[in-house]
C-alpha cells in the first residue's frame, strides 16, 4: 500500500511539473493597431493578439511600448496582461 501511496505522489508531481513549463509567455514590442471593441492588439512586428472580455485598456496608443504576458488558446495568442513600458 505505501509502494502505491508513493508511486502516485510521484505520477502527480510529474504531471503537475508539466504544467508549469506551460507557463506564460511575454513579448515586448510597439503598438501598432489596438482596437478595443473587437478586442485585438498587433504589435510592429506582425504579432497580434486577442485580448480577454474583461480587458481594461491602460491607455495604450499606437506608437507605445508595451510588455504583454499572454498564452496560447487553440491557435490564437490571447494577452492575460497588457502593461506600458516606459
Amino acid at each position: 500500500m505505501r509502494k502505491f501511496i508513493v508511486s502516485a505522489a510521484a505520477a502527480a508531481l510529474l504531471a503537475s511539473g508539466s504544467v508549469a513549463f506551460a507557463a506564460v509567455k511575454h513579448t515586448t514590442g510597439t503598438v501598432k493597431s489596438f482596437d478595443a471593441t473587437a478586442k485585438s492588439l498587433v504589435l510592429d512586428n506582425g504579432s497580434s493578439f486577442t485580448l480577454p472580455q474583461t480587458f481594461k485598456d491602460p491607455g495604450l496608443k499606437v506608437g507605445e511600448k508595451v510588455r504583454i504576458s499572454w498564452d496560447m488558446s487553440g491557435k490564437d495568442k490571447v494577452a492575460e496582461a497588457v502593461k506600458i513600458v516606459k
